[in-house]
């Protein structure tokens, strides 16, 4: 519902209701991870029954905390055992492993491994100290770090068991068992499964899980903050893999350069349903008769990857692959400088685009040096910053004069509301002033809002409200999708009113008067 705040600003709160007997929900079992991660308050629970085929084994790794993941207290075992007692203890535990240490303090990890390379492949005696054949100072995670973390640590460093810590004091041991138990369409397994794949083709195969992972997420009941950033991971992922095979392809690259994501994949924001925004900035060295060959055949490789797996082209060709967007550092710089200084119709389009930069793969120094120059330009430049609420504008809720939903009333759309384009794109272009007001490196929205009221761009409940108002638009969206994907369908931004509860459709519109009353404060602010 809507009340006034202090500063009279509209404040949006998400009203819970108790389910009715016919659309209760039935309780998820004891220490259940999904309702521990990404849960937003913001986020209402619609009474609708998950479908059945969505176990919680599906929820996605990277939403999962380790200590969801442990199943028995450690196992911590003095540096003097001897290896024979280590393992008497270990058959009798059904373990693989042991810690070492003493007083809380983790020295060491002896695992089955361990055993068959360094005793018996050696013929040492088992009276010996199992210190001796164990492994020291052992990589460790805390337990507040997720699943996916666990994983890439393990495929990064070739071992299969990880000790979790909890203050610094072993809790436990994770094992790839206890990841494999979850389904392999987890954002951990799929991100593993891209890095594994030497083709195109294989790549491909893996993606095709993507849609099944987002509405996994939405049975697990993950935020729509959660989803957007693993989702991201995934595109992230993909690109990155795609870089390897382009450099296989071609060799190492004459010059350095950053992979740049734009848009929703730089701000962590995107769907299962996203096209590619991409851009590459080289460094100043690149000599375009030595160099332009190779970086156009980079780029073409990995775009046309990206599209093959489901991201498809850029319709307005802001990608890599188009000369205009694989520049050096110097040319980055005049565009932005240009755009800034002459916003006219095209160049804030572009800046909607490419002032929302994330480094990927390569150089990083180059996409810092390129963020600082441009916030520089824009920080507190008030025609500049005019020109861009001014666009931002262009995008206003579905409301009627009488703060009603006002669905599309005709086209193919007709009785459909766009919840990307009429709820959240707005608030991303407000928070994207905001950032650009202060000179806040933040890209991702929730982030720029946060840092945009800790610098006063905006009123610390103001922010709060957009905050949760995306949050709801954004889990709206996702769940429309999900459904459609679940139909067969291709999933879309445009939502029959009708498809949702009168509660929602409260909730709903109560979302879009708080950003139409934010839309107006920074229109008079600018004006």
């Amino acid at each position: 519902m809507i009340t006034s705040g202090a500063d009279g600003v509209a404040s949006f709160h998400v009203m819970e209701r108790k389910p009715s007997q016919s659309d209760r929900i039935d309780p998820p079992p004891a220490g259940d991870p999904a309702l521990e991660v990404g849960k937003s308050p913001a986020t209402p629970r619609t009474g609708r029954r998950r479908p059945a085929r969505h176990s919680d084994d599906q929820i996605g790794l990277a939403a999962t905390p380790l200590r969801a993941l442990l199943r028995r207290e450690p196992l911590v075992v003095p540096a003097s055992m001897t290896i024979r007692d280590a393992a008497t203890l270990m058959r009798a535990e059904h373990v693989s492993s042991l810690l070492i240490g003493e007083n809380g303090r983790l020295d060491a990890i002896v695992t089955d491994r361990d055993f068959r390379n360094r005793v018996i492949a050696d013929a040492v005696s088992t009276d010996r100290p199992v210190i001796e054949v164990a492994t020291s100072s052992p990589e460790t995670l805390d337990i507040h770090a997720t699943a996916f973390d666990a994983l890439l640590l393990m495929a990064r460093r070739g071992v299969h068991h990880v000790p979790v810590l909890a203050d610094g004091k072993p809790a436990g041991m994770l094992t790839t068992t206890d990841l494999t138990a979850h389904h392999a369409s987890s954002a951990a397994f799929l991100a593993q499964d891209i890095e594994e794949q030497d083709e195109v083709a294989g790549l491909q195969r893996a993606c095709a899980r993507l849609r099944t992972l987002q509405t996994n997420l939405v049975a697990a009941d993950a935020s729509a903050q959660a989803t957007g950033r693993l989702i991201t991971a995934i595109t992230d992922a993909l690109t990155s893999r795609l870089i390897v095979l382009a450099q296989r392809r071609y060799g190492p690259p004459p010059v350095p350069y950053a992979w740049v994501a734009a848009g929703s994949q730089a701000r962590a924001e995107q769907t299962a349903r996203s096209d590619q925004d991409n851009c590459l900035v080289l460094d100043d060295s690149y000599r375009p008769a030595q160099h332009a060959k190779y970086f156009r055949q980079f780029a073409q490789f990995v775009c046309a990857g990206l599209d093959a797996c489901g991201y498809v082209f850029c319709p307005g060709d802001m990608m890599a692959q188009t000369d205009t967007w694989r520049q050096p550092l110097a040319t980055w710089k005049r565009y932005f400088h240009e755009w800034i200084a002459t916003p006219e119709p095209m160049a804030l389009m572009l800046t909607c685009v490419f002032f929302d930069l994330r480094f990927v793969q390569g150089e990083p120094a180059l996409v810092e040096a390129l963020r600082n120059d441009f916030l520089a330009r824009s920080r507190g430049n008030g025609i500049f910053l005019a020109h861009m609420v001014g666009n931002a504008l262009k995008h206003r809720p579905p409301l009627n004069l009488f703060g009603r939903l006002s669905p599309a009333r005709s086209g193919e759309h007709r009785g459909r509301i766009d919840l990307k384009h009429q709820g959240i794109v707005p608030i991303v272009d407000l928070a994207r002033v905001y950032a650009l007001a202060g000179g806040h490196h933040a890209v991702n929205t929730h982030e720029r809002l946060e840092i945009a009221a800790q610098g006063g761009e905006v009123s610390a409940q103001s922010a709060r409200d957009l905050r949760d108002a995306l949050e709801f638009l954004s889990i709206t969206r996702i769940r429309h999708q999900a459904r459609m994907i679940e139909d067969g369908s291709l999933p879309d931004n445009h939502l029959a009113p009708s498809e949702l509860s009168n509660f929602e459709r409260t909730q709903l519109r109560d979302a879009f008067a708080v950003v139409q009353t934010l839309q107006s404060v920074l229109g008079q602010r600018y004006r």
